[in-house]
């Protein structure tokens, strides 16, 4: 059959359909891309409800950075300290203030459960201590965190954090 032949056919097929009128409206691709980005917001935002400033949890401050949560195996505290696990995401906090370093955080823990990432690294740096010794505060408050510990030498050791994440 040639194009011609098939043409026919078509509207010889179609004789007698009433033509529809188009009255649906179709949005804007900006309306999606609002929508998303209102989302990110609001998973970020449902992510800073963990973190209060307030808590103290019970965390020895004097020895290296450690925590597990309740009912979960011992061995994953030295897993994390001797290097077990390979952080797939880093986060850098060097300059950051209290406050921007609480919307990065919540980031990174949202683009860990989205990415289906389970251990990330958290470089705090040595300065004042003022990070390295909130970051921990803030992340034991979060259900998703398994656990955390200073990290190896080769992952940043005493400037660094490693988190594990349940996803």
């Amino acid at each position: 059959m040639t194009d011609n032949e098939d043409i026919l056919l078509f509207r010889e097929q179609i004789k007698g359909a009433k033509k529809l009128k188009q009255d649906t409206i179709i949005t804007p691709r900006a309306n999606l891309k609002k929508k998303a980005e209102i989302k990110e917001i609001r998973e970020t935002e449902d992510t800073l409800f963990f973190f209060s400033d307030e808590y103290e949890p019970l965390l020895e401050e004097e020895s290296a950075v450690k925590y597990l949560r309740e009912n979960e195996d011992s061995y994953l505290l030295k897993q994390l300290r001797r290097g077990d696990f390979s952080p797939e995401l880093f986060l850098d906090l060097h300059g950051l203030t209290r406050e921007q370093a609480k919307l990065e955080l919540a980031a990174l823990l949202q683009a860990c459960l989205k990415e289906h990432i389970f251990c990330a690294s958290i470089m705090t740096g040595y300065g004042t201590y003022t990070l390295k010794r909130q970051i921990p505060r803030w992340l034991v408050q979060h259900p998703k965190v398994r656990a955390l510990h200073q990290a190896p030498k080769e992952w940043g050791g005493e400037a660094a954090i490693l988190v594990l994440i349940e996803i």
